[in-house]
């Protein structure tokens, strides 16, 4: 047999159709399904049994645990840095107050996830450099007032600026040479000749020389309309001009001008009116 024949009815009514096919076609179209087969089959099964390079697999797991330990470093710097940010944050409001700032725009912290969530979920980044910008503008604030306020304390006269005794009060007393009652503009501190006359506060010297019944004397102008003067001194140290700090040595105590023996005349005068030095000396004038 060379060949065979297929015949074909559509339905009962139609005419039937007859396909002859060789047995050459026959063995070609089986040939080709079955190598069709057999290559699919091959593919297959060369895909899955295909040996693994173990050297390029434990590259990889050596870069994925790489990459773990990268984030988690990431994630233990992300919580360090919202720790720091938090005590920096509270530490600037605790300066704000030793400022005399009422209120600090110090950014809030923050959220932070659950202990499974992952970074993404835990940390705004962009919430982050906003706290540290504010931070940064707010501790630019305190530094400001609080230099402000340290310069008014470093100016603010605070100590005797020599130790002795009391022997004259401010305001109404017996003048000690005519008798009869004066004001009296400061108060004296009577000690022994020669003994140094500090600065109260940082400032700067204006006036000296011979000033009239003061004697010898010397004027500091602190800022903020603050003066205090020293008289009756034997011997100036200062020019003025000059700069001093609280402690500064000004002079000498002495007798010059209108005095009945050695001590110092001292004054302290806000906005051009004389008070009373007591109130501005903390340490008492006693040695």
């Amino acid at each position: 047999m060379k060949y065979h024949t297929v015949i074909v009815v559509p339905h009962a009514r139609a005419r039937f159709r007859k396909l002859r096919i060789s047995n050459r076609q026959l063995i070609v179209a089986v040939s080709t399904v079955a190598a069709l087969t057999l290559a699919s089959i091959f593919t297959t099964w060369s895909f899955f049994t295909k040996t693994v390079d173990l050297k390029e697999l434990a590259q990889v797991r050596d870069e994925n645990e790489s990459l773990r330990q990268v984030n988690r470093s990431f994630e233990d710097s992300i919580r360090t840095l919202q720790k720091q940010l938090g005590d920096f944050e509270d530490r600037t409001r605790q300066l704000a107050i030793v400022a005399g700032l009422d209120e600090l725009g110090v950014g809030q912290q923050a959220g932070i996830g659950g202990e499974e969530s992952r970074i993404e979920e835990q940390v705004d980044l962009g919430a982050l450099g906003e706290r540290s910008t504010e931070l940064e503008r707010s501790l630019g604030e305190v530094d400001a007032k609080l230099s402000e306020r340290l310069r008014l304390i470093a100016s603010t006269p605070a100590i005797a600026p020599v130790k002795g005794i009391l022997t004259s009060s401010f305001g109404r007393r017996r003048d000690p040479i005519t008798g009869k009652p004066a004001r009296h503009w400061g108060i004296d501190i009577a000690t022994a000749p020669g003994s140094g006359v500090m600065s109260s506060a940082d400032g700067i010297v204006v006036k000296t020389g011979r000033i009239g019944g003061l004697g010898k004397a010397v004027y500091v102008s602190h800022g903020y309309g603050v003066t205090t003067r020293y008289a009756h001194l034997s011997s100036i140290e200062v020019t003025p001009g000059q700069r001093v700090e609280r402690g500064s040595l000004l002079g000498r105590v002495g007798a010059t001008g209108r005095a009945t023996g050695y001590h110092l005349h001292y004054e302290v005068r806000v906005d051009g009116g004389a008070v009373n030095p007591l109130a501005y000396i903390l340490d008492g004038t006693r040695g």
